[in-house]
C-alpha cells in the first residue's frame, strides 16, 4: 500500500479526532505512524492535530517531537505546545517557547499567565497581563481569571484587577467573578466576596455557587454554606461533585457530625460516594469531628475507586490531626509512596507535622531528607515553616534558626513557628528580638503570635512586657483578646505572685476563662501556697471537666502540705467516687532510631536492672554536691528513692545507652515535677551533659547544672 486514497483523508483526520476525544494512545500512534511514513499528505493542520493528540495523552516527550517535525509552524502550533508544557507545570520552557512566536496572540498569553498563577508565580504573570495592556492586546475572563488567580495573596493587587475588571466590561465573564469570590474569601475578605456574588444577579453558574459556599465555610459560616446550598437546590442550579464537597466542608467547619453523616447518607444513596473530592470531603468531616473518627475514615478510603494524591493527603492528615495517631500517618505515608504516588507540598506539611508529634529527631530529618530531595512546584513556605515547628518541638532551635535564615521569603506562619520555639524553649529576648524583625518587614502579627509572645514573657516573669504586648493587641493591631489570650496574662500574673490582680483580670473576662485560665491560676495558687484561692479555682476547673485529675491531685496536694489529711482522704474519695483517675506519667526517649518508652516505677523494661543500679551509683554522687530527694507524696506514703519517676528512668537509660558527651532529648506526658527537675540539673553537671526534656507545658534545656527556664516554669 503506497498511498491511501485522497477521499480517505477525511476519514484519516475524523479518526484521528476521535482518537484525541477518547485519550486513545494505541489507535493514535498507529496513526501517527502512518503519518511519519508519508502514507498521508503531510500538512501543519494535521500536524498539529498530532501535537495536541500526545499532549491530552500526557505523552509531553511525543507532544515536543511532533511540534519539532512541523516545517511551518503556526500560532495553533505553538499554542498547543505551550499549553502541553503549562499543564506539566513547567512555565520556564513554556515561556522559552512563547519568545519564539512572532505574533503572540490572545491565546498564548492566556495560557502562558494561567501556568505561572497555577505555580504560584505572581511576578511572572502579572509581567505578562501588564505587557498585554501595553501592547493593547485584546482580552478576555481567562485573561483576568488567571491574572487574579495570580495574584493570589496579594489583597490590594486584587483590588486593583476588581477594578480594572469593572472599567473593561470584564465582570460580565462569569470566570472573572469566580475568581474574585475565590481569592476574596480566601484573604479573609468575605465581604467583598459577597458583594461580587450578589452583583452577579441571575448570571451565576455552578462554580459560583461553589465558590461562595466555600468562602462561606473558610470564615467558620457553616450555616449560611448550607442556606446556600438548600438556595441552590431550589433554583435547580446543577449541583455537580464539587458542589457537594463544598457542603461536606461547611458540615466540618460546624462540627456538625450528626448532620454530615445524614448527608453522607444522601451521597451514598445517589452514587456519589465513591468519588475522590467527595471522598476527601468525608475523611476531612470524619477526621475532625468526634475527637477523629478514623475508623470511618479508613471505611470512606476504601470504597474510592481510584484515589488520587488528594484523597491520601487527606487521610495523611487526620492522622496527623490525632497525636496518639501519627505513627498511622507515617504509615499512611509510606505505603502512599509504595503505591507510586509522589508527594506535594500538602504531603510532606502533613506528615512533618505527624513526625513533630512523636517527637522523633530521626524521622523528622528523613522526612526533610525527602523534601529536599523532591520536587515541589510550589508553596516550599509551607513545608519550611513545617519544618521550623518540627525541629523546635524536637529540642533543636539551631536548625529551625538555620531553615528560617536561609527561606528566601517568610510570612505571617514563619514567624510564628520560630517565636513559639523560642518561647517554649525558655529564650524570651530571642522571641521578643523576632517579634520586633517581623513588624520591620511589615508583616502583621496575628492572634496566634501575641499568644507565643505572651507565653514567652508569662514563662520569665517579664509582667511588664506582657502587659505592653497584652495592650498592643488591640490598640495597634485592632486583635481582640481571646480566651488564650487572658490564660497567658492570667499565668503571667499568678506565677509572678500577683493571685489578686489575676483574679480581678478573671473576673472582668468578657467570658468564662475556662478550663484553661482556671487552671492558669490554680497552678499559681499552688506555686505560691494560696489555699483558699486555690479551692475556688479548683471547683471552676471541675465544674467545666468533672473527670479531670489535675485539680484533685493539686489540690490534694496543697491540704498534704498544709497537713489537712481529712480533706487529702476527702478527696480520694471523691476521684474514686467518680471514677477520676491520675493520667499515670510517661517519657520516651529515641535511641538508635528506635523509641523506648518508660512509665512512672515502671518494672517491665529490659534493662531495669542496669538502670537501676547506674541510678544508685549516680544518685549517691548527687547527693555528695548536695541533692535532696523530695519525694514526699500527698497520701504521707514516701517514694523509695530509686528514681521511679518516668523522666528519671529515660535519662538514666539515655546515659547508659549513648556516648559520653552525646546530647539527650526526653519527652514527658505531664508537667517535670519539681524533685526530677532538681535532680536533672544536677545530673546535666556531673555527666558533662546536655539534656533536653519536652513536658506537657514547655522545654527544659538542662545544661551544666542549669535550666534554660531559669526555675521559673
Amino acid at each position: 500500500m503506497n498511498q491511501i486514497p485522497s477521499r480517505s483523508i477525511q476519514d484519516f483526520t475524523q479518526l484521528l479526532k476521535t482518537c484525541i476525544s477518547r485519550r486513545d494512545l494505541l489507535t493514535g500512534a498507529s496513526l501517527h505512524t502512518i503519518y511519519i511514513k508519508h502514507l498521508i499528505p503531510h500538512s501543519t493542520y494535521l500536524s498539529n492535530h498530532f501535537i495536541l493528540f500526545y499532549s491530552k495523552c500526557r505523552r509531553l516527550s511525543a507532544a515536543r517531537t511532533a511540534f519539532d517535525t512541523v516545517t511551518h509552524p503556526n500560532i495553533f502550533s505553538f499554542n498547543t505546545i505551550i499549553s502541553a508544557y503549562a499543564k506539566e507545570s513547567l512555565p520556564f520552557i513554556a515561556h522559552q517557547l512563547f519568545d519564539k512566536i512572532p505574533q503572540p496572540d490572545m491565546v498564548s498569553y492566556n495560557t502562558l499567565i494561567s501556568a505561572y498563577a497555577d505555580r504560584g508565580d505572581t511576578l511572572h504573570a502579572i509581567e505578562l497581563f501588564t505587557e498585554m495592556r501595553e501592547l493593547g492586546l485584546d482580552m478576555d475572563g481567562f485573561t483576568f481569571s488567571g491574572a487574579v488567580t495570580a495574584a493570589c495573596k496579594d489583597v490590594g493587587l486584587i483590588c486593583q484587577l476588581h477594578s480594572l475588571a469593572i472599567s473593561g466590561g470584564f465582570t460580565a465573564y462569569c470566570s472573572v467573578n469566580n475568581s474574585l469570590i475565590t481569592y476574596y474569601g480566601k484573604n479573609g475578605f468575605l465581604d467583598m466576596a459577597k458583594c461580587v456574588f450578589n452583583q452577579m444577579g441571575c448570571n451565576k453558574d455552578e462554580v459560583t455557587w461553589n465558590s461562595m459556599i466555600v468562602a462561606y465555610s473558610q470564615h467558620r459560616e457553616g450555616l449560611k454554606s448550607l442556606e446556600l446550598y438548600r438556595e441552590m437546590i431550589n433554583l435547580e442550579v446543577k449541583v455537580d461533585i464539587f458542589t457537594l464537597a463544598s457542603v461536606l466542608t461547611a458540615f466540618t467547619c460546624l462540627e456538625d457530625l450528626r448532620g454530615g453523616v445524614q448527608f453522607h447518607c444522601q451521597l451514598i444513596k445517589k452514587g456519589f460516594n465513591n468519588n475522590t473530592h467527595v471522598g476527601s470531603g468525608l475523611i476531612d468531616l470524619y477526621s475532625k469531628c468526634d475527637h477523629g473518627r478514623m475508623s470511618d475514615c479508613k471505611k470512606v478510603f476504601a470504597e474510592v475507586i481510584e484515589p488520587d494524591l488528594v484523597l491520601w493527603n487527606t487521610m495523611v492528615s487526620g492522622y496527623s490531626q490525632n497525636d496518639d495517631l501519627s505513627e498511622d500517618a507515617l504509615s499512611c505515608f509510606k505505603q502512599m509512596q509504595r503505591e507510586g504516588y509522589q508527594p506535594d507540598d500538602c504531603t510532606f506539611v502533613c506528615v512533618i507535622s505527624a513526625s513533630s508529634n512523636l517527637s522523633s529527631p530521626s524521622q523528622g530529618k528523613q522526612i526533610h531528607c525527602l523534601a529536599l530531595k523532591s520536587d515541589i512546584p510550589c508553596n516550599k513556605i509551607s513545608v519550611n515553616n513545617a519544618l521550623i515547628t518540627m525541629y523546635s518541638k524536637c529540642g533543636n532551635l539551631i536548625d529551625a534558626r538555620r531553615i528560617f535564615d536561609k527561606m528566601p521569603e517568610h510570612n505571617t506562619v514563619t514567624f510564628n513557628s520560630l517565636i513559639t520555639g523560642y518561647a517554649q524553649h525558655g529564650f524570651p529576648m530571642e522571641a521578643l528580638h523576632l517579634f520586633d524583625h517581623m513588624l520591620e518587614t511589615n508583616i502583621n502579627p496575628t492572634s496566634i503570635t501575641f499568644i507565643s509572645i505572651l507565653s514567652a514573657c508569662a514563662h520569665t516573669g517579664k509582667v511588664k512586657e506582657g502587659r505592653k504586648y497584652f495592650s498592643l493587641m488591640s490598640d495597634k493591631f485592632g486583635i481582640e483578646p481571646e480566651e488564650e489570650h487572658f490564660s497567658c496574662m492570667i499565668d503571667l500574673l499568678g506565677r509572678a505572685g500577683q493571685l489578686e490582680e489575676a483574679e480581678r483580670l478573671i473576673e472582668s473576662m468578657p467570658f468564662n476563662p475556662g478550663i484553661v485560665g482556671w487552671g492558669a491560676l490554680l497552678g499559681s495558687c499552688r506555686t505560691h501556697g494560696n489555699l483558699e484561692l486555690a479551692v475556688k479555682a479548683a471547683k471552676q476547673c471541675l465544674l467545666l471537666e468533672p473527670s479531670n485529675a489535675a485539680p484533685y491531685v493539686i489540690l490534694a496536694h496543697m491540704y498534704a502540705k498544709a497537713n489537712k489529711w481529712e480533706e487529702v482522704a476527702t478527696i480520694r474519695k471523691c476521684m474514686r467516687n467518680n471514677g477520676v483517675k491520675k493520667n499515670p506519667g510517661c517519657s520516651w526517649i529515641e535511641i538508635d532510631k528506635k523509641i523506648h518508652v518508660f512509665v512512672a516505677e515502671d518494672s517491665s523494661h529490659p534493662m531495669l536492672n542496669e538502670i537501676t543500679k547506674y541510678w544508685e551509683n549516680l544518685l549517691s554522687k548527687m547527693k555528695s554536691v548536695g541533692y535532696r530527694p523530695d519525694t514526699g507524696r500527698y497520701d504521707g506514703i514516701r517514694e523509695d528513692e530509686k528514681g521511679r519517676h518516668s523522666e528519671k528512668l529515660a535519662v538514666v537509660f539515655g546515659l547508659l545507652s549513648t556516648k559520653d558527651g552525646e546530647p539527650l532529648y526526653v519527652v514527658k506526658n505531664l508537667r517535670i515535677c519539681g524533685d526530677c527537675h532538681n535532680a536533672i540539673k544536677i545530673i546535666s553537671g556531673l555527666t558533662e551533659r546536655e539534656i533536653t526534656v519536652r513536658d506537657a507545658r514547655r522545654f527544659h534545656c538542662f545544661k551544666d547544672g542549669q535550666c534554660s527556664c531559669g526555675d521559673y516554669w
